[in-house]
């Protein structure tokens, strides 16, 4: 027995000399690669690494030049903001074809991949793919810029930011609106810019002088300050009613408070129409009874 377990206790050892002697020479070959590596590579390695430092800095500060350059000039936030990313872009992508020449890896074979792997991206993703080119064509087109107010596919908003994809609209009570770009080009576009039009109508009694009601309504309207100046409001006899004439408004204010502005004007006409003493009349209509015998 105890030279059953004194041969067993040398064959153990003897297992593990030669598993740290597989150890250790796996341990040296891979020191002795990294070695023949950095011998070897080890300049166009610390070069590449250069190359791309600098390179992203380039772009960085293009970027940063491009967007004062474009503000200072009163370009479009949207349309800068292209232009510096697709500068961007290319400088980067200079300087990783720079660092790859470094490695002397041809550049050949990947455009190839990209170019194969491009087109099959682009059958399978079709739908997506469409709203960017629809948001290259709006950003380039400028059918509308930032802080204009649009109506399209029903939906009507601030625009709040154009980005390849999509567009992003907010109403007045502060709800975002996201709407693919392919839903807009080709579509009709109502763009009333800074502001919303109103058109309403007032009705005054036959008995009452019109000229006198639009002296009042359209000193009313020009007492709020965010109506616009230009063009001016619009103020006018429009239709004679079956219960009243009826006094046409036509005016501008602020997209951001549409129905702000629209509710206070339309309470200080009404107050401004009483004190004038003109009669704002309610619909009636005149029944006639003939009563006679049957022929």
């Amino acid at each position: 027995m105890a030279v059953s377990s004194a041969l067993q206790t040398t064959a153990h050892k003897v297992l593990e000399g030669k598993f740290m002697e597989k150890e250790m020479s796996t341990v040296q070959q891979f020191i002795k690669t990294a070695v023949e590596f950095l011998t070897n590579y080890s300049f166009q390695v610390i070069g590449a690494i250069l190359v791309l430092i600098i390179g992203n800095f380039i772009a960085n500060w293009a970027l940063r030049v491009i967007l004062k350059l474009c503000n200072a000039k009163k370009v479009d936030i949207t349309l800068a903001k292209f232009i510096a990313s697709c500068v961007k872009i290319m400088i980067l992508g200079f300087a990783i074809l720079i660092a790859l020449g470094k490695f002397g890896i041809t550049i050949t074979p990947f455009i190839a991949m990209i170019g194969a792997g491009a087109f099959g991206v682009s059958m399978a993703l079709q739908g997506p793919l469409s709203n960017y080119g629809a948001g290259i064509s709006i950003i380039l087109g400028r059918p509308f810029v930032v802080g204009d107010n649009i109506q399209v596919q029903g939906q009507t908003g601030i625009v709040k930011e154009v980005t390849l994809s999509s567009t992003i609209l907010t109403d007045e009570d502060g709800v975002k609106i996201t709407i693919p770009n392919k839903h807009i080009v080709g579509e009709i576009i109502h763009n009333s810019f800074k502001y919303k039009i109103v058109e309403n109508m007032v009705g005054i009694s036959y008995s009452d002088d019109p000229e006198k009601a639009i002296q009042v309504i359209e000193k009313t309207i020009n007492s709020f300050k965010d109506v616009a100046q230009t063009p001016k409001p619009q103020v006018g006899l429009q239709e004679f009613g079956d219960s009243s004439i009826d006094i046409g408004c036509r005016y501008w204010i602020p997209s951001t408070k549409y129905f702000q502005s629209l509710c206070a004007i339309n309470l200080a006409i009404h107050k401004a129409l009483i004190a004038a003493k003109l009669t704002m009349p309610y619909p009636q209509s005149d029944v006639h009874i003939i009563s006679g015998k049957a022929s």
